[in-house]
């Protein structure tokens, strides 16, 4: 069985073959995973699962040295093109977070760690290689090192990583430690300087939670996060003193909201409401299916039917609206509009967001920026709903760049987009399935 070809009687994993094998072998060999046998005892069973850890990080390496090769050749075709050198590599990035279905930024990431990995960093590279460190442990180590010089960096690779089998024991917690540790002794100033550097990218971001909850998060400096923190918490002690019979963690919450919007109460949002037919998913039946389809909530996703209309319900009247937008009755998409300007009315852009509700690009869920014509406009691209789709900022720009190609699918039943990379690999994206009767509010 494939165990067998990963595993010795003692649980050891072997080299592997010594000639490298194509990409229909690979795939035929990788297929055995499904063979694993089953019918084995617990202590073969976690042989199993040790073994194919290390596979997993072993492919990870072969991964991240493949990454380079890629943009080394992608970076002297591109300069042989004419390109100018500072340019030639926007793109590689996103090729590969298509070839691994990730984000486009995840996809920079990743070619960052394996270029840091092959070019600076080699017991690390084989440690992940002989399955001793995860993928996300070496990132650890890179993050850790990124502000050392090249020599630095190789220095801390040599005495953390040289021994494979005492950095293969260390946790996540204390690798990190152990990497800031012999940073700051080789560089105290470049991690004074980082951390100086680092209240520059400060943020706030919104993401969904499960049960129609959202996780609202802050990036700020030690001393700013803290006086924050500390004003929650003594809002919420002093409530509590008074008999307020919210929990501590609902008041902090509640606190946090009424701050931010100048709200009286944390239960007061306008709410601005876009209906997407039919009118039974607001103002139906709850006993009728048809009133129980979910709705969309834009920068968040489904949200029942029945919890958008408590919202709706619980909204002050002058922050409540509505709007109708229509589909086709066969396959939910909403109706085509269309304009002879170069640029994306208002309306027809935001038909756009409504309709691809994140970026187009496969795997990219960054919030919408841009409406694009999928065929240039200069090319004789229509500013249409069809010929239209939302993408991010980046996705955009990388879209415009040499030998970058989409067009859309006229013959799909839902909006479709083609895209051809430089490497003449084709990728589709569809729409995402319509929300059904119901809300969509933003």
């Amino acid at each position: 069985m494939f165990v067998d070809a990963l595993t010795d009687s003692s649980g050891s994993r072997p080299s592997g073959p010594e000639e490298a094998v194509c990409v229909p072998d690979l795939k035929a060999w990788a297929s055995g995973l499904l063979a694993v046998d089953r019918a084995v005892s617990d202590a073969r069973r976690i042989d199993q699962i040790r073994a194919l850890e290390e596979l997993k990080a072993a492919a990870c390496a072969a991964q991240a040295r493949i990454s380079v090769d890629f943009e080394r050749s992608q970076r002297a075709e591109q300069e042989a093109a004419g390109v100018k050198p500072a340019e030639a590599s926007r793109g590689i990035g996103a090729q590969i977070a298509l070839a691994r279905r990730e984000s486009p930024h995840q996809g920079s990431r990743l070619l960052g760690l394996a270029k840091a990995l092959v070019e600076e960093m080699p017991h690390t590279l084989s440690a992940l290689e002989r399955g001793g460190l995860s993928e996300w442990r070496a990132t650890i180590l890179v993050k850790g090192t990124a502000c050392l010089a090249r020599s630095e960096r190789q220095a801390v690779d040599s005495t953390i990583c040289s021994d494979a089998d005492a950095v293969s024991r260390l946790g996540n917690r204390r690798l990190e430690a152990a990497v800031k540790t012999e940073a700051y002794q080789l560089d105290p100033h470049s991690i004074v300087e980082r951390s100086s550097r680092a209240a520059n990218e400060r943020r706030v971001s919104l993401r969904p939670a499960p049960d129609t909850m959202t996780y609202l998060t802050a990036l700020l400096p030690v001393a700013q996060g803290v006086a924050a923190y500390a004003a929650l918490t003594r809002a919420s002690d002093s409530a509590r003193a008074t008999g307020d019979e919210r929990g501590r963690g609902q008041v902090m919450a509640d606190t946090l909201v009424e701050r931010l919007t100048g709200q009286t109460t944390a239960d007061a949002v306008p709410v601005a409401v876009n209906l997407i037919m039919t009118d039974a998913a607001l103002l139906g039946d709850p006993r009728d299916d048809l009133a129980n389809e979910p709705g969309h909530l834009v920068g968040f996703g489904p949200l029942p039917a029945k919890h958008a209309r408590l919202l709706v319900a619980q909204a002050p009247k002058a922050g409540r609206w509505l709007r109708r937008l229509f589909t086709f009755p066969t396959t939910g998409q909403l109706v085509a509009m269309d304009s002879r300007s170069r640029r994306f009315p208002a309306a027809l852009a935001e038909l756009l967001a409504f309709r691809d509700q994140s970026c187009r690009t496969p795997w990219c869920d960054a919030p919408i920026r841009h409406a694009d014509h999928v065929i240039e406009y200069a090319s004789g691209g229509a500013t249409s709903l069809s010929n239209g789709q939302g993408l991010c900022e980046a996705c955009n720009h990388t879209k415009q760049l040499r030998d970058w190609r989409s067009r859309p699918l006229p013959e799909a039943e839902i909006h479709t987009v083609e895209t051809t990379t430089p490497t003449g690999h084709t990728y589709t994206s569809a729409a995402p399935d319509p929300p059904g009767p119901g809300l969509v509010g933003r």
